[in-house]
């Protein structure tokens, strides 16, 4: 018996559970998985099929031939919504999913007192806007897996601090639900010259919607939709 949690459109699509549980033997692999819930839940089975629904096991995504064991911890993944480094990566101020909002001042303020060298610091501010795809938007619900998507901001913090010119960056993004003008998604990123703090920004920001399993569910007066892609 292998239990399944799901997110997003998947759990929709599963009748509103968020989890399920399977009857499969101790090393089944991902394709057994992927067979039987289309058996179950054809519509779920079909996404995972056509890999517009990603499966992890111990919050790594897999591929069909993966192993699944006793113990487990197996999820469907719709589409995301979503000096030396070693001194830096474990300070969990720097890399946060909750649920309260956040002082942009106060991040940009954390960054700045890293380094006297910081001579350039780049924010992207992302806020709840009350129209998407010409609907009307209420609020918004965002959703996340607990863990990995804190692991996905860490390596994303990690790979900026590695492979470009920077000092520090701080990444921040919240869940539950979001009024219309509220604050959902924070980068804030300090280097000694405003190029290379540009540059670092804009590609954590695209980076963190490819792979954080991080969803948006938006409330409009027509009902509720899970965002599948994030402009």
């Amino acid at each position: 018996m292998v239990t399944v949690r799901l997110f997003g459109m998947t759990k929709m699509l599963a009748g509103n559970q968020g989890i399920l549980s399977l009857d499969l033997v101790n090393g089944s692999r991902v394709k057994d998985l992927a067979s039987q819930l289309k058996a179950g839940y054809p519509a779920i089975g079909e996404l995972i099929q056509k890999k517009k629904v990603l499966v992890s096991v111990n919050q790594e995504i897999a591929h069909e031939e993966t192993e699944i064991r006793d113990g487990d911890e197996v999820a469907l993944l719709p589409p995301f919504a979503g000096g030396s480094p070693s001194d830096q990566i474990d300070d969990p101020m720097f890399v946060r999913v909750q649920r309260e909002d956040f002082s942009v001042d106060a991040e940009i303020n954390r960054v700045r007192a890293r380094s006297k060298r910081i001579g350039g610091i780049s924010v992207f501010l992302g806020t709840a806007r009350d129209r998407s795809k010409g609907r009307e938007v209420d609020s918004i619900t965002f959703e996340h897996y607990e863990g990995m998507a804190q692991t996905k901001l860490r390596e994303i913090r990690e790979r900026a601090l590695k492979d470009f010119d920077i000092i520090e960056v701080a990444i921040l993004h919240r869940y539950g639900e979001i009024g219309i003008g509220d604050n959902i998604v924070l980068i804030v990123v300090g280097a000694e010259h405003r190029a290379d703090a540009f540059r670092a920004c804009e590609w954590a920001i695209a980076e963190l919607k490819r792979i954080t399993p991080i969803w948006k569910l938006e409330h409009t007066p027509e009902g509720e939709v899970w965002v599948e892609e994030h402009p």
